[in-house]
């Protein structure tokens, strides 16, 4: 390997170095193979084998250039070098053996899809896109560096889609037992009131007295989580100022929901008790005590029904919209629709009723079939249109006011069991693809070399 990297090009020839350029070649190297080791060990040992990959020093080092100043974002504590050089590399082997099936399986991620996805970080976030870059350097995170772990993260994400979770089947029993004891979860916010017990630890503090509160927090959470009653037990142990008042706090607009609790404070259901949280103050232990939500969700659905005349190497769009506007023609000096529908409609699911696609509520349709449906009367035929689909011709039936609460609920309920069963089977699937391929880790060997 070293000697695929020394050039030799300006050695010398003749017959004196035929009989002993051999001894020369072999001096030379000796006399440069422990330096270029050294150099090799330094700057980008292996660290790990992922079956027929390796992962490098450099490598590590720049994933974990990237994930400390996200950690120090988010306010997650930093864990001591060690440890954190075996969470990173347990990550990348994770990242690399996924890659691996990726490659297996031909799913890539091209620059256009990239480019998408960086584009929407940087409106997520009310930023061009050379503002994100420069946010990003000035947080020290190397934009090229975060493009690529954004490519990897896509990449995992079709993977993970496409191996596990496009299997998962969630059923209609599952939905109403969630709805019966987690709905609250499901709410749109708009208020909540929340109980609170603080177990305090006094500034300086030393590790066994913090300690000694985290256990007595976690000792009172179980006895909550047991039916022991939160306003009682906070008179008794908290404390905090409104311990006397049974740990409440009042009421809090979804805005002004104190900066601990703000993310918990959108996902606990009535009732939950939180796992104790830590501040410099001591540790929090939250209740959610009610929650407070929008009223029922009105929606206008729109009663449609179409003619489709797909495009294909016979049917050119002038032919296909000088069709529909014969038909049109026809359907306008009186011709019953449905029966010109079953006749030449190619949505041969809808051509069988009609043309009719029943009552269709915001965003079940692309954008293009909507805004036309949204500009007619009940009873008017549109002008021939093109989708992705093809070319249509459209009459509004009827509109109405509809009271989606029930329907939205459900299918919020069978998207939260979704992902709580995605979550699972990706681990179990993480799981099998370590133990099933050859991992070698090289950190320790290193460090004692």
């Amino acid at each position: 390997m070293v000697m695929n990297r020394i050039s030799l090009s300006g050695l010398p020839t003749g017959p004196m170095w035929a009989r002993r350029g051999p001894l020369l070649l072999l001096w030379l190297v000796a006399l440069l193979l422990p330096g270029l080791a050294v150099a090799a060990t330094e700057l980008d040992a292996i660290v790990a084998v992922v079956n027929d990959d390796v992962i490098v020093a450099s490598e590590l080092r720049k994933e974990i250039d990237l994930v400390v100043p996200q950690m120090e974002q988010r306010g997650t504590p930093v864990p001591p070098p060690d440890a954190l050089e075996r969470q990173v590399l347990d990550r990348l082997i994770l990242k690399r053996l996924q890659l691996q099936r990726a490659e297996a399986l031909g799913i890539q991620v091209d620059e256009a899809m990239l480019e998408r996805a960086l584009e929407s970080i940087a409106t997520r976030n009310g930023l061009t896109l050379d503002e994100l870059r420069q946010a990003l350097e000035a947080g020290g995170v190397n934009f090229e560096d975060f493009r690529e772990d954004t490519r990897m993260q896509i990449l995992t994400s079709q993977l993970q889609n496409q191996e596990v979770v496009k299997n998962i089947q969630v059923t209609d029993q599952e939905v109403d037992r969630f709805l019966e004891k987690e709905s609250s979860r499901l709410i749109e916010r708009t208020a909540v009131r929340l109980q609170h017990i603080l177990i305090a630890v006094p500034e300086g503090a030393d590790e066994a007295e913090v300690e000694r509160a985290r256990q007595r927090a976690q000792t009172l959470v179980a006895r909550l989580r047991g039916g022991a009653d939160f306003a009682r037990v906070a008179a008794e142990s908290s404390d905090g100022r409104q311990a006397l008042e049974g740990g409440d706090l009042g009421w809090f607009e979804m805005a002004a929901v104190p900066s601990l609790v703000s993310e918990l404070a959108f996902t606990m259901a009535e009732g939950e008790i939180s796992d104790p949280l830590r501040s410099p103050s001591g540790f929090h232990i939250i209740r959610m005590a009610e929650i407070r939500g929008s009223g029922p969700q009105l929606v206008t659905q729109t009663q449609v029904r179409h003619i489709l005349i797909r495009t294909n190497e016979l049917v050119a769009d002038a032919d296909a919209r000088r069709r529909l506007e014969q038909l049109r023609m026809r359907i306008v000096g009186g011709e019953d629709f449905a029966t010109l529908a079953r006749a030449n409609s190619d949505d041969t699911g809808s051509a069988l009723r009609g043309g009719d696609l029943g009552w269709l509520s915001p965003g079940d349709t692309v954008s293009e079939f909507e805004t036309q449906m949204a500009t007619l009367a009940a009873g008017e035929v549109s002008q021939p249109f093109r989708t992705a689909f093809g070319w249509h011709l459209v009459q509004v039936l009827e509109r109405r006011e509809q009271d989606t609460t029930d329907e939205v609920m459900r299918n919020k309920a069978r998207e939260a069991i979704r992902q709580r069963k995605a979550t699972e089977e990706i681990d179990l699937w993480l799981q099998r693809l370590r133990a099933e391929a050859y991992v070698d880790i090289r950190l320790d060997r290193l460090a004692r070399e």
